[in-house]
């Protein structure tokens, strides 16, 4: 007989991962960091930028496989479709305005003021849909993740529904495959034109669109997260410890540096970093105490999002204010910044005291309670509650 490890002590809201987020969220910072070109010396510019050259690429897959995660694990069988979409748009929606009337702002005071075909598809957040550079990568740049993050939220409910219905002695298998497919849109994107070629990296536009980009394929990360999440739901236990399964995340991006360009975005970190959120979340469940689960690294956490909406409008236009272009010596630069760091951090606070908690309060609940869906059966092989 199993039992719903969200009983156990300490991960009822995951505070653990909670705390990680502001980890993976850090790479997102070292690695546009790195675009900004700050360094002056040749050489300690170069190991920068090769060091945290797939960083980003992390940060964000580790974003998504952890997004399915956790809201599988806080799905509850009341819950209604409507409601669930109102708490997401509740969630990402006042930020992501907030942040995109900043780039409108900033982006004209510029002297590069953005265009109706730019702007209206990113602040509707379906631009991840069109292949084009100046559409899908414009603004605030960052935010084609929640493009791709509102088309998991649509086919959530669906995606639990029949994950719930697979027999949870196979649910590993289902979820090896998903990982195993990854791997597979760089193969498939050889298929697409060659042309116009990338500004970075290698490859086309358009292949980078399709491998990274396009919301179809970053639906595999987000249900690699469902399914783990299901997995530990079931009762089933993770091989493999949160040290040895970090352990692996950092070989894995090692290797993802020496492949090429588009096979080293997600192909060969997918797993790893399911390995750890589920290893991380198994830690929680046995109540064993963590670092990640401080106080302070969980309030870091709860930062994080409006933390990722804002670093990269600072880096840039912060860069802009400066001179364009220019470097500085090594210590100038890292003082920067973490000035850049620093400043960034002290928004985040003040958008999510500000902006998304506000939001999540008055937008987040619904006034009337709809009739909730009805739960799946339960399943014969487990005696774990339907969630």
């Amino acid at each position: 007989m199993t039992t719903d490890p969200r009983r156990s002590p300490g991960l009822s809201r995951l505070p653990s991962l909670t705390g990680l987020r502001f980890v993976a969220v850090l790479f997102v910072f070292a690695f546009h960091a790195s675009l900004e070109a700050p360094f002056a010396d040749a050489g300690l510019r170069k190991n920068y930028a090769d060091a945290v050259a797939n960083a980003g690429w992390l940060g964000v897959s580790f974003f998504f496989v952890l997004s399915g995660f956790v809201l599988t694990w806080s799905a509850r069988p009341q819950d209604t479709a409507p409601a669930f979409w109102r708490r997401r748009a509740a969630k990402v929606y006042p930020l992501h305005v907030v942040t995109w009337a900043a780039a409108l702002l900033l982006l004209a005071a510029a002297g590069t003021p953005a265009t109706a075909y730019q702007a209206v598809p990113n602040l509707l957040l379906v631009h991840t849909w069109f292949p084009d550079r100046a559409v899908f990568s414009n603004l605030n740049d960052v935010s084609w993740s929640l493009s791709c993050e509102v088309f998991f939220y649509l086919l959530f409910p669906f995606l639990l529904r029949l994950v719930r219905r697979v027999d949870p002695a196979r649910l590993w298998v289902w979820a090896l495959v998903t990982a195993l497919l990854v791997p597979l849109l760089p193969v498939v994107s050889e298929l697409l034109p060659s042309t116009p070629p990338l500004p970075f990296g290698s490859g086309s536009v358009r292949q980078f669109w399709f491998v990274y980009v396009l919301p179809v394929g970053r639906l595999l990360e987000f249900l690699l997260g469902v399914l783990l999440a299901r997995i530990l739901l079931s009762g089933r236990r993770i091989p493999v410890p949160v040290l040895p399964a970090a352990a692996l995340v950092l070989i894995a991006y090692a290797v993802s540096l020496r492949l090429p360009f588009l096979y080293g975005l997600t192909s060969v970190t997918v797993l790893p970093l399911g390995l750890l959120i589920a290893a991380v979340a198994q830690r929680d469940a046995r109540g064993e105490g963590s670092l990640l689960a401080h106080p302070a690294a969980v309030r870091l956490g709860e930062w994080s999002f409006a933390f990722y909406l804002v670093h990269r409008l600072l880096l840039q236009h912060g860069h802009r204010l400066l001179g364009s272009g220019r470097a500085w010596s090594a210590p100038s630069a890292i003082g920067l910044l973490v000035a850049a760091f620093a400043l960034s951090l002290l928004l985040s606070w003040a958008l999510h005291v500000l902006v998304e908690r506000p939001a999540m309060r008055r937008f987040g609940r619904s006034r009337s309670a709809p009739a909730p869906l009805p739960a799946p059966p339960a399943s014969k092989a487990t005696s774990t509650p339907t969630v």
